[in-house]
C-alpha cells in the first residue's frame, strides 16, 4: 500500500503567499467594486527591456527551421551563459571555474533541492523571519521535529531583529548547513563584508556549508556591501551560492537562475570535488537543463546594453520603495529597509499581530501586504511591503492608508 510522506502534516497552514492570495480572493468575493492594490508578493511588474525580447525572440525563431533547431543541450547550462557568468563575477574579483556553474530554472528551485545532496542528519540554520522555502524544505525533507511554539524542532533559528539591524550573527553551538540571504527577504538588511566573514569563519571551523541567497544583491548601491560569499576570504572552501535573474531582470515569469558550486567545497567526509559531483550527478538525473530560450534572454540581460537597461528597472522599484518609505514614515510608523531591496519592513504600532494588521489593511485601506509572521516568530509584529508595482499604484496606496487606516 503506497504511503504519504508525513512531513507535509508538519507544515504550519498554507503556503505564505497562497494564503495572501486566498484572503485577497475572499475580501473580493465579497466586495467586488473595490480596486485592491497590490504591494504584497515580490512579484516583478514592468515589462522585460527590449534588448531582452530581442535575445528570446530571436532564439524563439531558432527553433522554428531545421538548420538552428536546438533540443536537449548541456544539463549544466549554456557555455556562452556561463562564460558570460564568470565575467560577472570576475568585476568582483572573483575567479570560478566554468564548470563550477550550474543554469537552473530558478533561485527557489535550488534552494530547496540542494538540499537532496546532504545526509537526513544534518542540522540546518536559518535566520528568523527569512524567506520561508528554507524552513518549509527543510520541513519536507524529514530534517525537523514537530512544530512547538513557533519553531520547529531540530532546526536553529538565527534572530533577526532591531537589535542586529535585522542581520543574524552565526549559530551558537554546531550545525551543518547554514542558510544566509543577503539583501535579506523579508527585511531588505545587508550583510557587511565582516558580518558575512564570521559565517564563513564559523563555516570552516565546523566543516559546515553556507547557503547564500544571492537574488537581490543588485540592488545593493553601497559598493562597500559584498555582492557575493566569495568576496569573503576562504568561502569557496564553505560555500554554495545561489543566484537568480528574477528580481533584477523581471524573469520572475521566464524563470532562469543559477548556482555555483566550488570545487574548493570540502565537508566532513568528502573531500574537494565530491560535493560538486553530487550535484551535477543530482541536475543530470532530474533536471533536464533550463529553457534553451530563457538561456538566450539571460545572455542578452549580461550584455552591456541589457545591464544598462536593467538598472533602470532596479532604480524605478527603488524609487517606489523609496515612496512606501517616506510616506509610512510620516504617518508615524517605523520603518526599515527601501535602501539596497525592494521591500519595506514596517513595525505595526497597534496592538495587533501580523495577520490581523493585513486584514485591517486590506479591509479599510484595500492594500495588501505580506505578514511578518509569515517569515518567522521573528516576524511577529510587522509587514512587508513589496515595490514591485506601477508607481501610480503605489502612490495611490500611500494615499489610501493616509486618509482610509483607522
Amino acid at each position: 500500500m503506497a504511503t504519504i510522506n508525513k512531513n507535509y502534516d508538519k507544515l504550519q497552514g498554507g503556503y505564505l503567499f497562497a494564503e495572501v492570495a486566498k484572503r485577497v480572493k475572499d475580501f473580493i468575493k465579497r466586495n467586488p467594486e473595490v480596486e485592491i492594490i497590490r504591494l504584497g508578493i515580490g512579484d516583478t511588474t514592468l515589462p522585460l527591456p527590449p534588448v531582452v525580447i530581442g535575445g528570446l525572440s530571436k532564439a524563439v525563431k531558432k527553433l522554428g527551421d531545421a538548420k538552428t533547431y536546438t533540443g536537449y543541450r548541456d544539463t549544466q547550462g549554456n557555455s556562452e551563459l556561463r562564460a558570460a557568468l564568470l565575467s560577472y563575477y570576475k568585476e568582483r574579483d572573483v575567479d570560478l571555474n566554468v564548470e563550477e556553474i550550474f543554469i537552473s530554472d530558478g533561485a527557489k528551485t535550488d534552494s530547496a533541492n540542494i538540499q537532496s545532496i546532504f545526509g537526513l542528519d544534518n542540522i540546518i540554520a536559518v535566520a528568523d523571519p527569512v524567506y520561508p522555502v528554507y524552513v518549509d524544505s527543510s520541513v519536507i525533507s524529514g530534517r525537523t521535529g514537530e512544530y512547538k511554539n513557533g519553531k520547529y524542532e531540530r532546526l536553529v533559528y538565527m534572530e533577526c531583529n532591531e537589535k542586529n539591524g535585522f542581520v543574524p550573527k552565526p549559530p551558537e553551538g554546531k550545525v551543518d548547513i547554514i542558510y544566509v540571504c543577503s539583501p535579506n527577504n523579508p527585511t531588505g538588511a545587508v550583510a557587511t563584508k565582516k558580518q558575512l566573514k564570521a559565517f564563513v569563519d564559523y563555516a570552516l571551523k565546523y566543516k559546515a556549508v553556507i547557503i547564500f541567497d544571492a537574488a537581490y544583491v543588485e540592488y545593493i548601491s553601497d559598493k562597500s556591501f559584498p555582492k557575493s560569499i566569495y568576496e569573503i576570504e576562504g568561502a569557496k572552501k564553505c560555500a554554495i551560492e545561489i543566484n537568480s535573474f528574477s528580481k533584477w531582470s523581471g524573469f520572475t515569469g521566464v524563470r532562469l537562475g543559477w548556482t555555483i558550486v566550488p570545487m574548493d567545497l570540502v565537508v566532513e567526509g568528502a573531500g574537494k570535488g565530491e560535493i560538486h559531483r553530487l550535484w551535477a550527478r543530482r541536475q543530470s538525473t532530474m533536471f533536464n537543463g533550463a529553457s534553451n530560450i530563457s538561456q538566450a534572454g539571460a545572455l542578452a540581460v549580461l550584455s552591456l546594453v541589457g545591464r544598462k537597461e536593467c538598472k533602470k528597472l532596479i532604480s524605478y522599484y527603488m524609487d517606489n520603495a523609496a515612496i512606501i518609505k517616506k510616506s509610512l514614515a510620516k504617518l508615524g510608523f517605523q520603518v526599515f529597509g527601501a535602501e539596497h531591496a525592494p521591500y519595506i519592513w514596517v513595525k505595526i504600532p497597534l496592538n495587533l499581530n501580523s495577520w490581523e494588521f493585513f486584514d485591517k489593511l486590506l479591509e479599510e485601506a484595500h492594500v495588501v501586504a505580506t505578514p511578518g509572521s509569515g517569515f518567522g516568530a521573528q516576524g511577529e509584529g510587522y509587514i512587508r511591503f513589496s515595490a514591485f508595482a506601477d508607481k501610480k499604484n503605489v502612490k495611490k496606496a500611500m494615499e489610501s492608508i493616509k486618509n482610509n487606516l483607522k
